[in-house]
């Protein structure tokens, strides 16, 4: 079978999730970690022909002055991330990987996401949103043409932008275009900015974070005229993975949940730009609605998110869920849900990839419903049950595996 290059652009390329999918792309293909949380690993999947870790190119846009080596000995330091031996293993390819990285664009991502630009991204400063448009999709071409890639896919791994005005989200494509055109202030965030420049030179878009990103009317338009896929948004890996399943068990025994409350604490950059709550305003959001969509009613919620720097890239989440069961007598269910952010996160974002480029190869466009189960405010489908979810996932792979056979 011919070798695939395919090529994956990261925005947020230094950050903590991105570091860890690059550490763990680059440890794959020496045969250094095995494939422990890659649902793409799992039996069913085999018979996918999946880009392999050999066929994978990385690349990206960053605002910040770092590189992979000084991100991943970081989290080595701060959080006990990763190990040293794993580490001088993949220097050189992580060098490589860093030639590939470009000023990323600080329009309208709040100004505690700005307060880290580097100097590289603050000259871009001045940049109206159609010349952001203009530049980011030339660095995405550059990176394609110069690396001979068959095709490339774009993923959102950066922090959480403030969220966009009210009238942004029900924008069509017409609307859009006028807004770019305008001489006046854009009100599209960084995140649409680059599902835009993405979809532009052909490239499909895989949005991780709470942000708006390709989550409009317009941009699903945008995506079927250029023949791309997007999808997204919010990874779905820790609190509100045990939400999604434990909510609908719940709803099937007809127990009464009269209140849920959430409390998270995390330290890292993510947990830092959370800190300020504009930006923590869609991150909350996201994290809340899916009780009132599986339990039919809305009981009453809270959703705390604290930045606590000591903790680094670990976080630890405690649910405290009051029902109502038989003649009434109220009951307690607590969990507590502790792990490293980012090594939850990047599996699943190695798992989109792997399962957006074999969809690409199928010819589709827009949405991808069947990736819900991988998100928490999951694109063109109302199903919030993980259950339910992963069954849809399930059933492409089977109609897949199956269009293989037939070939």
């Amino acid at each position: 079978m011919a070798k695939r290059k395919v090529g994956v652009w990261l925005i947020g390329a230094w950050g903590g999730v991105a570091t860890t999918v690059v550490v763990g792309l680059a440890a794959l293909r020496k045969g250094l970690t095995d494939t422990t949380g890659l649902v793409t690993s799992l039996p069913p999947f085999a018979g996918l022909d999946l880009v392999n870790w050999d066929e994978i190119v990385i690349g990206g846009h960053e605002i910040r002055d770092t590189s992979y080596s000084a991100e991943a000995q970081n989290l080595i330091e701060k959080s006990h991330v990763f190990n040293e031996k794993t580490l001088a293993g993949i220097a050189s390819q992580l060098a490589k990987f860093d030639a590939n990285v470009r000023p990323g664009t600080l329009f309208n991502v709040g100004s505690r996401i700005e307060s880290l630009a580097g100097a590289a991204t603050l000259k871009t400063k001045k940049e109206t949103a159609s010349q952001a448009v203009t530049r980011l999709a030339k660095d995405i071409e550059t990176f394609k043409a110069s690396n001979k890639l068959d095709r490339v896919v774009v993923v959102n791994v950066s922090s959480t932008e403030p969220p966009p005005k009210e009238e942004v989200k029900s924008w069509m494509w017409a609307d859009v275009q006028k807004s770019l055109a305008a001489k006046g202030d854009c009100p599209l965030p960084a995140s649409t900015l680059y599902a835009i420049a993405a979809m532009k030179c052909g490239a499909h878009y895989v949005n991780f974070t709470p942000s708006i990103g390709s989550d409009l009317p317009g941009l699903d338009e945008y995506a079927h005229q250029q023949q791309v896929l997007h999808v997204g948004r919010d990874g779905k890996t820790g609190e509100t993975l045990m939400k999604a399943v434990l909510a609908p068990m719940f709803a099937a025994r007809n127990l009464k949940v009269m209140s849920w409350v959430g409390h998270n604490i995390f330290g890292n950059l993510d947990g830092k730009v959370l800190d300020d709550p504009i930006n923590k305003a869609n991150k909350v959001k996201s994290k809340d609605h899916l009780l009132t969509e599986i339990l039919g009613y809305k009981p009453q919620t809270l959703v705390s998110i604290e930045y606590i720097e000591s903790m680094g890239d670990w976080k630890t989440a405690w649910d405290h869920i009051h029902f109502q069961g038989f003649l009434g007598t109220p009951m307690v269910l607590q969990f507590t849900w502790q792990g490293c952010d980012s090594l939850l996160a990047a599996p699943l974002v190695i798992d989109l990839i792997r399962l957006t480029e074999r969809e690409a190869r199928r010819g589709s466009s827009g949405v991808i419903p069947h990736l819900a189960s991988f998100f928490k405010s999951p694109m063109g489908t109302d199903e919030p049950a993980f259950a339910y979810q992963f069954q849809e996932l399930m059933r492409w792979v089977e109609r897949v595996t199956d269009e293989n056979l037939e070939d």
